[in-house]
């Protein structure tokens, strides 16, 4: 196993409290210490409740590492995908009220809404989409690559989203079912989202120090950056505005007012004797709605087993205790909210690392002394797998069988620039690609990003950070493969970034320039191939084509002399100059060949 060198020498401002005096807390404060150091983690809070109270909160490391600022119980953090629950609990109080059922469907309340086919238009209610059995796949890359503000817009995309299973066929994970949630309170309530969870949580429960947007969370003055790791060093990364997509995972919170979360949950939807979620829905939400799959109990964990999913809650068995959790994950920043109903406890664990095992381990290793079961050293478990994963890793790379399937010494079927245009999917959304310096370039949520030839027509998607590609992706990053249509011109690209279904499909507009009116004047006139007249004008300073018994046609300017037709796939047109600077020819190109018209 690699070792790490320790950068996080010291635990600060520790509140020993409650560990002094609960004989289950002694000596916790080393063993988290430990995992902050092991993982490379800039800091976390963590809160620990049992029945109606806090019986510990507390923050390790550092909010922000360069300056060394400390991380306390009222740090904010994004805790990504946390954010379910209470999505999924704003529809259990409209129930509560008689304003909608689990068993409508959605477009019961959003009209406009399409799913990909009729059967799933038929089908699909919202208790699908509460415990994510919709049968679509997760089509993540549509909002975290292309974002946008827009709720609405975003679930309009979904019509084209394929599904890669049955509805209720089988659990898989889905974010755009929590954003539709979201906007049928909306509509039900006349109020955001984020209102909603301020007005139905965040006011009744005092979670004065959590918010929804991103906005507020840059200016608290107590907010965590988030990180990475990277060549074992701590990075700083910036925040993700996951937009319009927020339902799904937006919510900034703090360990001290999650606690309050967890309470009411453990209490049974009350909190300081007022309800706040009614106990029927609490009851339903954290009972198994669909199973996650496969998941016997293994030697080593005998008594850890079963998966199954509620509302916004994952459920198991842990070491004979039931357990409801969710984590969250979104970019600089990790986190598990978890709580066991029988035994009256929770824990929280906010942390800023991005895609980071340290929530799990640290809500394990609290949980084994809360339940009063045998501990596991989850931290040396958790290494063992490191170095395990470490070696196959090695062996893999030591294998001659297993060299990368790059085919050498290949070339691209097209100069640069014939790749360069606006590429759209309209389940997703566009991307150009530009060329600098014969490179090409693309922008995705306003990243660079640089293509690099890997063979054939297909491209390798490489960041580029802080100015420089990012060489560590080579060979292991999504491919982007270009296809020809019957001109021979580049149609289509297509990007393998959904593992459950076929490659995602954008179709090119090839980048359009301007041309000034007398520069058009010079291809007006009528031109003739084999007795069939073609007549070229201008209307509206924009070119046009028409054959008699054929509508006009709209030309798109996209290189000197040369047009396409803005209507038909395919179809291209150049005008051909004389020696003496007159265009007395048009070559016309189309699928089925390419012919010359001579000016009349």
């Amino acid at each position: 196993m690699k070792h790490f060198t320790i950068v996080l020498l010291a635990l600060l401002f520790m509140s020993f409290s409650f560990s002094q005096t609960d004989k289950r807390l002694k000596g916790l404060e080393k063993e988290l210490n430990t995992i902050l150091e092991f993982t490379k983690t800039a800091g976390f809070a963590v809160a620990i409740v049992e029945g109606d109270r806090v019986i510990y909160s507390e923050g390790f490391g550092f909010r922000d590492y360069d300056a060394k600022i400390p991380v306390d119980a009222n740090t904010l953090f994004a805790i990504g995908s946390s954010t379910k629950a209470f999505t999924s609990s704003i529809l259990g109080l409209l129930r509560a009220d008689d304003k909608l059922s689990f068993d409508d469907r959605p477009q019961k309340y959003i009209p406009e809404l399409e799913f990909y086919n009729d059967n799933m238009n038929n089908h699909i209610i919202i208790k699908d989409l509460m415990r994510h059995s919709t049968g679509l796949a997760r089509h993540d890359a549509s909002w975290y690559y292309f974002p946008s503000t827009s709720k609405d817009s975003l679930l309009m995309r979904m019509k084209y989203h394929e599904p890669f299973t049955g509805i209720r066929q089988q659990w898989y994970y889905n974010n755009f079912g929590f954003l539709a949630q979201g906007v049928i309170a909306e509509r039900i309530t006349g109020k955001s989202w984020e209102d909603n969870l301020k007005d139905y949580f965040f006011a009744p429960l005092s979670m004065t120090n959590t918010n929804a947007l991103i906005a507020e969370m840059k200016t608290n003055s107590n907010a965590s950056y988030g990180y990475e790791v990277k060549n074992d060093t701590i990075k700083r990364m910036d925040y993700y505005d996951i937009a319009g997509m927020s339902p799904a995972g937006s919510i900034n919170s703090s360990a001290n007012d999650m606690a309050k979360w967890l309470m009411t949950w453990i209490n049974k939807g009350q909190f300081k004797d007022k309800e706040i979620i009614p106990e029927d829905y609490i009851s339903e939400a954290i009972n198994a709605q669909i199973a996650l799959g496969q998941s016997a109990p293994d030697d080593e964990f005998p008594d850890i087993h079963f998966a199954n999913y509620g509302y916004g809650w994952f459920l198991q068995s842990y070491k004979g205790h039931y357990r409801v959790e969710h984590g969250g994950n979104i970019d600089g920043f990790s986190a598990s909210v978890a709580f066991f109903p029988s035994d009256k406890i929770g824990i929280v664990v906010l942390a800023n690392q991005d895609g980071s095992a340290l929530p799990s381990l640290v809500r394990n290793t609290i949980a084994d002394r809360m339940i009063n079961t045998k501990r596991t050293d989850w931290l040396e478990r958790y290494e063992k797998k490191m170095k395990e994963s470490e070696d196959d890793e090695s062996e893999s790379e030591n294998e001659e069988d297993q060299e990368t399937s790059n085919v050498k010494n290949t070339s691209t079927s097209h100069i640069n620039t014939e790749y360069l245009g606006k590429y759209n999917n309209p389940g997703y959304g566009t991307f150009d690609i530009t060329s600098k310096n014969d490179s090409l370039f693309t922008t995705l949520n306003n990243d660079k990003i640089y293509l690099r030839h890997y063979h054939y027509d297909i491209f390798e998607l490489i960041d580029v950070v802080e100015g420089k590609v990012d060489t560590t992706q080579y060979g292991a990053s999504i491919k982007i493969s270009f296809m020809t249509n019957e001109t021979g011109d580049i149609s289509e690209a297509k990007i393998k970034i959904e593992p459950t279904v076929d490659a995602i499909v954008f179709d090119r507009t090839p980048n359009s320039i301007d041309v000034d009116k007398k520069t058009l004047e010079r291809y007006v006139g009528l031109y003739d191939i084999k007795g069939t007249e073609i007549k070229v004008y201008i209307k509206n300073e924009t070119l046009y084509v028409f054959v008699k018994g054929q509508p006009e046609y709209e030309q798109i300017a996209t290189a000197k002399h040369q047009f396409s037709f803005k209507a038909l796939e395919g179809f291209k047109i150049e005008f051909l100059e004389s020696e003496e600077g007159i265009m007395n020819e048009i070559k016309m190109i189309q699928p089925n060949g390419t012919f010359v018209a001579k000016r009349k």
